[in-house]
């Protein structure tokens, strides 16, 4: 009985580290932006309010626009991390005490546009 206890913690601890993580999209600015997210024929609407973060969006890649606008977008996939600044989507840049050494980046990059 203790194996099997122990065999079902061990599952566990790695069902939660192999499981796919959603991204999040941060609004940065002073005023609320409406996002718009696509996932295959999925179309979900938000606004974000200054500071605030959605959080586990996107978990098989999507589209997101900004303020109704069907012209553009920008793709996004599970784990990514954006923020919108000054209207724009930004990358978040990893933090660098969690990953290998590299050259010194810039911390933001704009988002791909899709």
């Amino acid at each position: 009985m203790v194996r099997m206890t122990r065999a079902m913690s061990v599952i566990g601890v790695l069902l939660s580290v192999t499981a796919a993580q959603g991204a999040s999209i941060t609004n940065r600015d002073e005023r609320e932006h409406a996002v718009t997210i696509i996932e295959g024929e999925a179309k979900a609407d938000h606004v974000l309010k200054p500071s605030q973060t959605l959080s586990d969006v996107c978990l098989k890649g999507c589209t997101i626009r900004l303020n109704h606008d069907e012209d553009g977008g920008y793709r996004l996939f599970g784990g990514d991390a954006v923020s919108i600044e000054d209207g724009a989507v930004f990358y978040e840049a990893p933090d660098p005490s969690t990953g290998p050494a590299s050259p010194p980046a810039p911390s933001k990059r704009p988002a791909r546009r899709g």
